[in-house]
C-alpha cells in the first residue's frame, strides 16, 4: 500500500525485465468521446473480472466522482481504512471516513476492497510510542482487526489483512509486529479477520513481488505456509507500481504459481510512473504496459481483477514521493484519458475507441434527423442521496446524417445539471439544452452519440418525459 505521508524505498523497479516486443502492440488511440463507449466496468465483467480504482474522501464529489462511478466497478480506499484515521486513539473509533467510501460504492454499485487492517505504516502515535507487553500488544492487534472488519461486515468483498510484510530480499519486515510478535502475527491477523466476517476474502498484498525474486519467493512460501497451517487465506496482492518500460516478464508465471496454491490473485494497485514531462513515446510505452498487466491477470483464471492506485495524474501518490516523475495513471490533471486509457479498454475487448479530430472543425449548422425515421433517446440515472448521474444516448433513426445537434428536454422543478461530459449543458428554470461539442456534431444515418452529466435533485428526481433533437420530437426509453 502506498503511504500519502512519507517515503518508502523505491517500488516497482528491482528485478523487472523489459516488456517484450510482441505485447507492445495495442491501440494506443486517446478517446476523448469515452463516455460514448461501453464503461471499462463492463467491458471487465464481460471478462471475469473488477476493475477498480483507489479514492480517497475528497474524491467523492465532481469530475472524479462522476469518472469513478461510470468506468469502475469497485473502489479502495486510498487512506480512509488504515489504522491511524480508523482508530486515532486507542479504543476510539472514526468511521465517518470509510463510511464515505462505503456510501459511495453502494450509491454506484461498486464492490469495496478495505485496505488496511494490519500494515507497518501509518499508525497512531498511542501505538508506535507505547510500551506494551507482547500478550498486550497482540490483544490490541487482534481487537483493531476484529472490530474494523465486524464494522465493515458484509460491505467490504476484499481485506487487504496484512499489508507489505516483506523486506525486498525475502526476509519480514522488522517492524512494531514482526520484532514483538514474531511471523505468528501474520497469521493471527488472517484468523480474526475471518472469525469477524467469514465471507470476506482475505488477501496478503505486497510490492515489488510482481516478478519472480527473492522477496516473492518470500511471499510464495509464506503463503504456502499458511495454507499448510489451515490459515484463512483467500488471495494474494500484488500492488503493481511499476516503472516505465518494467513490466516483469515473469509477472503471468508468478500470479499462476501462486494461483496454483489454491488462493485468488489481483493486481492491487497498479500505476506505471515516469520521468516528468511525459511526451508521445513515454505514453505510448505506458499504454503497452497497462495492456500488459491486464492481459497478464487475464490469463490466469484465479485472477479476481485490478484496481489502479487512482485514476487521474490530479490526484496520484507518485509526484510528491518519487521527484520528477509521474504521469502514472489512466488520466492526465485535466481528467482526460490518456492512450493508456485506450490501451486497458482494448485489452478488456472493448475495441478502439473513438478518436478526436487533431483540431476542432467548424461547427456545422444543425439539420434535423433526416428520412423520416426521427430520433430515439435513452436516459438513464445512477442516484444517490440529493444527487445523480445521467447518461444520454441519442440515435438517429432517419436515412440522412444529423450535422450539429441540439437536445431539449424539461426537467421536473429541483433538479439542477452540476457538470456534463461530451456535451455543452445549458439550463434556464427547468428547460435543459444539450449541444454537441467539436468532436461529435454528426450523427450519422443509423448512428447514435451519447453525453452525461451530473446534477443534484431535491424533493423528486422524475425522468423527462420529453426530448426534442434540432426541433424534432424523438420516441424515449
Amino acid at each position: 500500500m502506498v503511504s500519502t505521508r512519507a517515503l518508502r524505498s523505491v517500488i516497482g523497479g528491482s528485478g523487472a525485465a523489459l516488456l517484450a516486443a510482441t505485447a507492445a502492440l495495442v491501440a494506443v488511440t486517446v478517446p476523448s468521446a469515452h463516455a460514448a463507449d461501453p464503461p471499462l466496468r463492463d467491458l471487465a465483467a464481460a471478462k471475469g473480472v473488477y476493475l477498480g480504482t483507489a479514492l480517497m474522501a475528497s474524491e467523492l464529489s465532481g469530475t472524479s466522482a462522476s469518472i469513478a462511478g461510470t468506468q469502475f466497478d469497485s473502489v479502495t480506499p486510498g487512506n480512509e481504512m488504515k489504522w491511524d484515521t480508523v482508530e486515532p486513539s486507542r479504543g476510539t473509533y472514526n468511521w465517518a471516513p470509510g463510511d464515505s467510501i462505503v456510501t459511495f460504492a453502494q450509491a454506484h454499485d461498486m464492490q469495496v476492497r478495505g485496505h488496511n487492517l494490519v500494515w507497518h505504516s501509518q499508525l497512531p502515535n498511542w501505538l508506535t510510542s507505547g510500551s506494551f507487553s507482547n500478550d498486550e500488544l497482540h490483544s490490541i492487534l487482534v481487537k483493531h482487526v476484529t472490530d474494523e472488519v465486524t464494522h465493515y461486515k458484509g460491505k467490504v468483498v476484499h481485506w487487504d489483512v496484512v499489508n507489505e510484510p516483506f523486506n525486498e530480499d525475502g526476509t519480514f519486515r522488522q517492524d512494531l509486529w514482526y520484532n514483538q510478535l514474531g511471523v505468528s502475527y501474520i497469521a493471527d491477523a488472517f484468523k480474526a479477520a475471518r472469525a469477524a466476517d467469514p465471507a470476506a476474502k482475505l488477501y496478503l498484498n505486497d510490492y515489488n513481488v510482481e516478478g519472480t525474486g527473492a522477496k516473492s519467493d518470500g511471499m510464495y512460501n509464506l503463503v504456502k505456509s499458511l495454507k499448510q497451517q489451515g490459515v484463512p487465506i483467500d488471495g494474494v496482492g500484488f500492488q503493481a507500481h511499476l516503472i516505465l518500460g518494467q513490466v516483469p516478464s515473469t509477472f503471468k508465471a508468478n500470479l499462476q504459481r501462486f494461483a496454483d496454491l489454491g488462493v485468488d490473485v489481483a493486481i492491487t494497485e497498479l500505476d506505471v510512473r515516469m520521468q516528468t514531462p511525459s511526451d508521445a513515446s513515454k505514453l505510448q510505452q505506458q499504454a503497452n504496459d497497462y495492456a500488459a498487466v491486464v492481459n497478464d491477470c487475464l490469463g490466469v483464471t484465479r485472477c479476481a481483477g485490478i484496481t489502479v492506485w487512482g485514476f487521474t495524474d490530479a490526484t496520484s501518490w507518485v509526484p510528491s514521493t518519487f521527484p520528477g516523475q509521474g504521469a502514472a495513471t489512466l488520466y492526465d490533471e485535466n481528467y482526460q484519458p490518456k492512450p493508456a486509457y485506450a490501451a486497458v479498454r482494448t485489452a478488456l475487448g472493448g475495441g478502439t475507441a473513438t478518436t478526436p479530430p487533431t483540431s476542432p472543425p467548424t461547427s456545422p449548422p444543425t439539420t434535423p434527423p433526416g428520412g423520416g425515421g426521427g430520433c430515439a433517446v435513452s436516459y438513464g440515472v445512477n442516484q444517490w442521496n440529493t444527487g445523480f448521474t445521467a447518461n444520454v444516448t441519442v440515435k438517429n433513426n432517419g436515412s440522412t446524417p444529423v450535422n450539429g445537434w441540439s437536445l431539449k428536454w424539461t426537467f421536473a422543478s429541483g433538479q439542477t445539471v452540476t457538470q456534463a461530459w461530451n456535451a455543452t449543458v445549458s439550463q434556464s428554470a427547468t428547460a435543459v439544452t444539450a449541444t454537441n461539442l467539436s468532436y461529435n456534431g454528426t450523427i450519422p444515418a443509423g448512428g447514435s452519440t451519447s453525453f452525461g452529466f451530473n446534477a443534484d435533485w431535491s424533493g423528486g428526481n422524475p425522468a423527462p418525459t420529453g426530448f426534442t433533437l434540432n426541433g424534432t420530437a424523438c420516441t424515449v426509453s
